[in-house]
């Protein structure tokens, strides 16, 4: 990382059906190979079963399940005199959304479905009802922050 300035943030466009942008991030995350009509297929379709599935607009669907997902606090190494401690600390909400999404696209391709579309399908339905694998990595992210808040006074 470089000390003298800070990268430049990328402005992403909104994806073309749903006008959003955190889908947009969502879909250039989960595109492989720099194959994003692949991705957009993917993702739209999925979105598409969790509608049929659930009757409510998918949009909606998918930020309740990045909501529930997201982490508040994560821990940190910080070496302290020859120790190293794990501190926690508050996730940035950049950073908030972009540990969401990597975690939903990581449960969802560890997934045992067929195609991608029912892996991310099932996995976004199961963050909605908050469990599923994408859920279950934030908690744990969670408890690491809880049974390390003794060394929270080691925050910078």
């Amino acid at each position: 990382m470089s000390r003298r300035h800070a990268a430049e943030k990328r402005e992403v466009l909104p994806d073309a059906k749903y006008g959003d942008l955190v889908l947009t991030k969502f879909m250039n995350n989960l595109m492989i190979d720099g194959k994003k009509s692949v991705a957009e297929t993917i993702v739209y379709n999925a979105l598409t079963r969790v509608e049929t599935k659930i009757k409510r607009a998918p949009i909606e669907v998918f930020h309740e399940a990045l909501d529930n997902i997201q982490p508040s606090v994560e821990v940190r190494s910080r070496r302290v005199g020859g120790a190293t401690y794990q501190v926690p600390v508050e996730v940035r909400p950049e950073r908030r959304q972009a540990l969401a999404i990597r975690w939903l696209i990581k449960a969802a391709r560890s997934r045992n479905e067929n195609t991608m579309e029912e892996r991310l399908a099932g996995e976004l339905l199961d963050a909605v009802q908050s469990r599923g694998t994408a859920v279950k990595k934030r908690e744990d992210t969670h408890k690491m922050a809880d049974a390390n808040k003794a060394f929270s006074h080691y925050r910078w």
